[in-house]
Order: structure tokens, then C-alpha cells, then sequence
């Protein structure tokens, strides 16, 4: 076999060396684009469920229901669900200033019985342990007259999560919950990589993941940033637009 023939490249034969990729711009998110006007037709519902501790899921429920908002016949209900914790342990945990937060809002106690009113659902909860806080877990547990007669089934749903640092369950608190959607034979839509540049971000912490929006809490002092508030509206519109397109076919503006 000759010089340079073999499996090895000779002296003179350089292997090119990969060239550098350029980096993902923030502003390339993916929202699927509309199709031509048709027809006014009835706003799509989506369901903003959330439970929130030290106000940090609310803000990014709100969040959320801008994205939804930003949507042509789009329209973001929040709902919120109970707490189960007698005030005085929530003295203890020093969230009874966002209680009283969250009843000045006045935001509805979401019924499990109207859900099936709505088109799609984003539901919202902190992590406890890696997984969904009791609260939301209950709220799951009260829907089985739903799931016994399927009147979710077919629905689609995503989550967003808080966790008290990056090791806390970004990831797992969704995942885990994608069992609750599963026997309500409901559709689990993740976010992806569609938010751009963003989802790289080294720079300053940020909380979410393909599975959804998130928010790093520390010890309940840190409040969303920018960045993941962004991510939170980024979800809700990307959500909307997929609503939509499912409610009404292809041809929804």
C-alpha cells in the first residue's frame, strides 16, 4: 500500500479541523408561524393552574398569561390552587407575607370541575423533594372524578416549576408530573429548545429546560429575573399558538 494510502493520512494529507459553530441568537425563538386570515372564531381558553408558596410561581404565572395574552384569540385564565397549610406553619416558613400577596390579587381557586371547559392547560408548582409540591399533588388527586370518565383526555398541557437551587428538580419536578397528564390521557407539550439563545445562557443563572419555564427560588428571597420571566411569556405564546392550531386546524391565524 503506498504512502498515505493506508488508514493514516500521510504528512501532506492535514485533516481540516472542525470549524466553530456561530452561537444561537436570543431572538431566533420558534413560534410556529400563522396561516393566512380566515374567520373570527372563539378565543381559545388556556388554563394557568398554579400553586405558589412564596410568590415566585405567581409571578411567573402572570408571566405566562402575558405570553397566552400576546396571541391573537388567545385567552389566559389564572386559577390558583388552595393552600393546605395552617397559617401558623406558614409563619414559620416566613410565607405569609406572599399569602397575603396572593389573596390581594384576588386570583380564583381553580374547580376541578370546569376544567374540561378549557382548551389547554399550563399548571405551575414548586419542588419539594424533586417532585410537585403536596398542594398541587392534591389538586391532581381531586380531579379523578375527570380521569374516571377521561373528560381531560386528549387535551394539551406543560408545565413550569420553581426549585430552590440548579440541583432541585429543574428537570424531575416536570418529569415526574408527566404521570398525572398520562392517565387523564392528556398531551404533554415541552417547550424544547424554541426559546433561541436563551436556553444557552452561561452568563447568570437561570432557571426552566426543555420540559418547561422555571425559576431558581435560593431561600425564597431571589426573585424571577428577566431572563426567566421571559422564558415564562415565551412558553405561554408558544403554548397559545399550538392551542390554537389544534382548536381550529391548520388555517388558525
Amino acid at each position: 500500500m503506498g504512502k498515505g494510502g493506508g488508514c493514516l493520512p500521510s504528512k501532506s494529507q492535514r485533516v481540516p479541523l472542525p470549524q466553530p459553530q456561530p452561537r444561537h441568537r436570543r431572538d431566533r425563538t420558534y413560534i410556529p408561524p400563522p396561516a393566512a386570515p380566515g374567520p373570527p372564531r372563539r378565543p381559545v381558553r388556556i388554563y394557568v393552574v398554579f400553586y405558589s408558596m412564596y410568590g415566585h410561581v405567581r409571578l411567573l404565572a402572570r408571566a405566562v398569561q402575558r405570553g397566552v395574552g400576546s396571541v391573537p384569540g388567545a385567552l389566559a385564565i389564572l386559577l390558583r390552587v388552595p393552600e393546605t397549610l395552617p397559617r401558623a406553619v406558614l409563619a414559620r416558613m416566613g410565607a405569609l407575607k406572599a399569602a397575603a400577596e396572593m389573596e390581594m390579587e384576588e386570583i380564583p381557586v381553580a374547580d376541578p370541575g370546569g376544567l374540561p371547559d378549557a382548551d389547554g392547560f399550563l399548571f405551575g408548582f414548586p419542588a419539594r423533594y424533586g417532585a410537585m409540591a403536596a398542594q398541587m399533588q392534591a389538586f391532581f388527586e381531586s380531579t379523578a372524578p375527570l380521569c374516571r370518565h377521561q373528560r381531560l383526555a386528549g387535551k394539551p398541557a406543560g408545565f413550569f416549576v420553581s426549585t430552590g437551587t440548579q440541583c432541585g428538580g429543574q428537570e424531575t419536578t416536570a418529569w415526574t408530573a408527566i404521570t398525572q397528564l398520562a392517565h387523564h390521557g392528556m398531551l404533554f407539550v415541552p417547550i424544547g429548545y424554541t426559546f433561541g439563545e436563551g436556553m444557552f445562557e452561561m452568563e447568570e443563572l437561570r432557571g426552566g429546560s426543555p420540559y418547561g419555564a422555571g425559576v431558581f427560588a435560593g431561600d425564597g428571597t431571589r426573585p424571577p429575573s428577566e431572563i426567566e420571566l421571559a422564558l415564562a411569556e415565551h412558553q405561554g405564546k408558544y403554548m397559545a399558538t399550538l392551542v390554537k392550531r389544534m382548536v381550529h386546524g391548520a388555517d388558525a391565524t
